[in-house]
């Protein structure tokens, strides 16, 4: 497994990151399995989220054995200060840690939540703050649609984050207002040395209206490719650009075969 250096955080980190959405709303033996495969495969930066359902708690069964392997990070998706707290201090406990290594303001996609997660009681000081007790070694956000790039590169004037997470594929590398946004956050990441990490990698499109769990094969909020080949097409493209730390593909499944 590649490694790539994850910013100014330092740490050399996996070039694929396990998302722990998929384990949302799977039975124990299902996560233990797919986090076996994801260990075994090499891959060594673990994500998931406060609003990602049990996903925390199957991590929390592994993180005796294997906190010291890998690099464990999670979200908060509240915006007002102390209730982002709160939910920090609460993935602490359902991870089973003292700390994790990457808090992130989680889903910030445009320029009026960012302005909710930033003022003075926003959620940015709430994870701040636990920076400060020991809680957390460094902030990041992430986002979703084709205001991210933009909305990332307006936090990152805001504040100095350590990482950005934002939708990055060769699908919204042929839209030419996203590729020209998601280039000038490049550029802005590469000035702080802030760790670049991408989402979406193996998105075809957004799943068909109008019959959503007729259509919905899997546990993915958009559809994925599924065939080997294209997956390893999709991955490959997004990592061939070397300002990208690392890449997050669609959940567990793809972390597992790709």
């Amino acid at each position: 497994m590649e490694k790539r250096r994850l910013g100014r955080i330092g740490r050399m980190n996996s070039v694929l990151v396990f998302g722990g959405a998929a384990l949302s709303e799977v039975p124990e033996e299902e996560a233990d399995g797919a986090i076996s495969l994801a260990l075994d495969a090499g891959i060594d930066h673990f994500d998931t989220a406060a609003g990602y359902g049990d996903s925390e708690l199957h991590y929390g069964r592994w993180m005796g054995k294997i906190r010291d392997r890998i690099f464990l990070s999670t979200k908060t998706d509240v915006r007002e200060k102390d209730a982002a707290r709160r939910q920090i201090e609460a993935s602490l406990e359902r991870l089973r840690v003292d700390h994790i290594d990457l808090i992130q303001l989680h889903a910030v996609g445009d320029l009026e939540d960012l302005d909710r997660a930033t003022n003075r009681n926003g959620s940015l000081h709430a994870a701040v703050e636990a920076r400060e007790e020991g809680l957390v070694r460094a902030v990041g956000i992430t986002g979703h649609g084709h205001e991210a790039p933009a909305a990332h590169l307006e936090a990152l004037r805001r504040y100095p984050f350590d990482t950005v997470l934002t939708p990055w594929n060769h699908v919204l590398g042929r839209d030419e207002g996203y590729r020209r946004d998601f280039e000038a956050l490049v550029e802005e990441a590469k000035r702080q040395d802030a760790g670049l990490l991408t989402i979406k990698t193996v998105s075809r499109r957004n799943w068909p209206v109008g019959d959503p769990l007729g259509e919905q094969r899997y546990a993915t909020w958009y559809e994925p490719f599924d065939e080997r080949e294209k997956i390893r097409a999709a991955v490959s493209w997004a990592l061939s650009h070397e300002e990208i730390t690392a890449s997050r593909p669609s959940g567990t499944w793809v972390c597992c075969r790709s």
